[in-house]
């Protein structure tokens, strides 16, 4: 086998490679994630999708109900799609109820749309308790500026795993998703910030929300691959 079969040589290359690049993140193994269906280093956040067999930015999951991956570029839009989705049930729901009643009293006349009523009211019911509860975990995760393969699988910085790296706190961490005009926050206009490829990363291993105390010595620490270039990563990769 050649030298670049082997996978100490294949790391080096890979880590000389990655030196000058806005990196945090790494395998499990302290390793460069490297994608070799794709053939390329894959940016913080990024993750190969087997059914779209492409890399995508800050993958969410693949959703099968718009058949496509969420990610970066359609996460925003795909929590509007659930809010919508939410408020049309909700609609359906409130305008068939009275109906609903009538039909529970024998108030409603004796034709086959009684059974539409029914199924109606209980199709759009059961729609809005499911479609709820998922968008209530996004909006969570959203809060915690996490992703849902971040939340099964907290990234591996160079001080270890950290659930928190990429929160900001709250408030920025929305911003993140929705941007920083309010007033598009709920139309189907991107305006997430960044470009997918660096993301804002903490430097202390500590819960941005939570109330600081004391910090220790060793708290302030590198979450990047190289040292020396880390922290000026950091500020290019603010996204701002």
């Amino acid at each position: 086998s050649s030298d670049l079969d082997q996978p100490e040589l294949q790391q080096e290359i890979l880590k000389r490679a990655a030196k000058e690049l806005p990196i945090y993140t790494t395998t499990a193994t302290r390793a460069i994630r490297y994608c070799d269906r794709c053939q390329l280093i894959k940016p913080d956040r990024c993750h190969h999708c087997s059914a779209c067999d492409v890399c995508v930015l800050k993958m969410d999951h693949h959703c099968p109900w718009v058949n496509n991956c969420v990610g970066f570029s359609n996460y925003k839009f795909f929590l509007l799609f659930l809010l919508y989705s939410l408020l049309y049930c909700l609609f359906i729901a409130a305008t068939v109820l009275q109906y609903f009643i009538a039909f529970w009293t024998n108030d409603l006349e004796d034709t086959h749309a009684k059974f539409h009523v029914l199924f109606l009211f209980f199709v759009a019911a059961m729609f809005f308790i499911s479609i709820l509860s998922l968008f209530s975990y996004h909006c969570w995760l959203v809060g915690k500026n996490r992703s849902t393969i971040e939340a099964f699988r907290a990234p591996s910085f160079r001080n270890g795993p950290d659930k928190n790296g990429f929160s900001l706190g709250f408030s920025k961490n929305i911003k993140e998703v929705f941007g920083d005009e309010v007033k598009y926050w709920a139309l189907p206009i991107f305006t997430s910030l960044g470009d997918g490829c660096s993301f804002p990363t903490r430097l202390v291993m500590m819960d941005p929300e939570q109330p600081s105390s004391s910090m220790p010595n060793d708290a302030v620490r590198n979450v990047g691959i190289n040292q020396p270039s880390s922290i000026r990563h950091l500020s290019v990769s603010q996204n701002r």
